[in-house]
């Protein structure tokens, strides 16, 4: 089983502050619990000798420099991640139990299965953790009195899986699941094939993006989604936004803060006693460099070759204006991603998946936990408990078979 690197020698990252491409990288290296240094075209003298007219050209960055030397010009997620040693590929075409996500559920489920020996693998699109690893401080997560940070989290059952012998698959989009007979197949992007006797949905829900005019244009270039942890040493001394009235919101708000000039979290609600809990409220409270705005929205963004300005409104659609602004970190909500599902299992309106008291779908062996499932428990430690629980009716599933 291959491992993430974790040599002494650092991974080197060479790009525009503002470069999309760059921040993908950086946020997949973070998550990947994997340690790297990051180089600005723009403000490291370093950084600079790495183009030139042998070693490549500004067009060239990204760039990323091994600790081998090998030397990668502008590689995609999937290229990157094979280099540093996670497993991109099945072992074996057939296992007792397939798990589409690898979130707190998935993950917890994968635990479980294989400590009571069932052949488990585990397939996710990113990287373990779900949206629970953007997290930049968990203090609410029974055990941690100190409280852990996401990737800490996701390190931590990564782990504990991979110790019970759990196969774990990233950067790996699964476009379908069919019942064939006795197994239950699902269908990797390269179109690779890989059956099992049980499936677990546990592909948890996926950031909502702000779609109002500019912002899509400037995500990884000022605009961010749950990456405060890997933008934040970049953002010395600027005008930052956070968008959100929630945990994750105030998380970011806190680490942001050691870094920026000045924080402003941005709620439509006009409480965020409503939506945020007390402890972080208090300590937002405390910080003079933090300040709220809540019942305002952002209506736009500006910039050209990243974010300058943002574009705010009250609630109820008045008084409008525009700021400065360096950042604008975004945590709206979620949703799920359930469109290749369809057809396949049933779900509600919103695409959430439907299920019995078993936790079973629609289809028979096809199971769901965590966030993906509807009517579930939006947290953390829920979905871990559904994960262990989905295990209990799988192998009973598996016995009767």
């Amino acid at each position: 089983m291959a491992h993430p690197h974790n040599h002494d020698e650092e991974i080197r990252v060479v790009g525009h502050r503002w470069s999309r491409q760059a921040h993908e990288l950086k946020a997949f290296l973070a998550r990947s619990r994997v340690g790297y240094r990051w180089l600005d075209i723009e403000r490291d003298r370093e950084a600079a000798g790495y183009l030139g007219e042998k070693q490549g050209t500004k067009e060239d960055l990204p760039i990323v420099i091994l600790p081998d030397g090998t030397r990668l010009t502008r590689p995609a997620v999937r290229d990157l991640a094979e280099r540093i040693g996670l497993d991109t590929e099945p072992d074996e075409p057939f296992y007792e139990l397939l798990i589409v996500g690898g979130g707190p559920a998935g993950l917890s489920a994968a635990v479980y299965a294989a400590s009571e020996g069932i052949r488990t693998i585990v397939v996710e699109q990113d990287v373990p953790g779900g949206q629970a690893g953007y997290s930049a401080k968990i203090e609410n997560y029974p055990g941690f009195p100190e409280g852990l940070s996401g990737r800490d989290f996701a390190r931590r059952t990564v782990a504990q899986a991979e110790r019970f012998g759990v196969e774990i698959l990233s950067t790996r989009h699964v476009e379908n699941l069919a019942a064939k007979g006795r197994y239950r197949e699902i269908c990797l992007d390269d179109g690779k094939m890989v059956a099992a006797h049980a499936v677990l949905l546990a592909t948890g829900v996926a950031f909502r993006w702000l779609e109002a005019p500019g912002c899509p244009d400037l995500v990884g270039r000022g605009v961010y989604y749950g990456a405060a942890t890997a933008e934040a040493s970049d953002c010395r001394n600027q005008r930052l936004y956070v968008l959100g009235g929630g945990n994750s919101a105030g998380q970011a708000a806190l680490l942001l803060a050691d870094y920026a000039r000045r924080v402003t979290i941005v709620a439509p609600e006009s409480s965020l006693e409503d939506t945020m809990s007390q402890y972080l409220l208090e300590r937002i409270g405390e910080l003079p460099n933090v300040e709220t705005c809540p019942g305002h929205k952002v209506v736009g963004a500006e910039g050209r070759k990243h974010l300058e300005r943002l574009v705010l409104e009250r609630s109820d659609g008045s008084d409008r204006r525009t700021v400065e602004a360096d950042g604008l970190f975004v945590f709206i909500g979620a949703e799920p991603q359930t469109g290749w599902l369809e057809g396949v299992v049933d779900r509600d309106e919103h695409g959430f998946i439907l299920a019995g008291e078993r936790m079973e779908t629609s289809v028979p062996g096809v199971f769901v936990a965590g966030d993906v499932r509807a009517g579930s428990v939006k947290r953390i430690a829920s979905a871990v408990g559904e994960g262990a629980m989905a295990v209990q009716f799988i192998h009973g599933y598996l016995a009767d078979r």
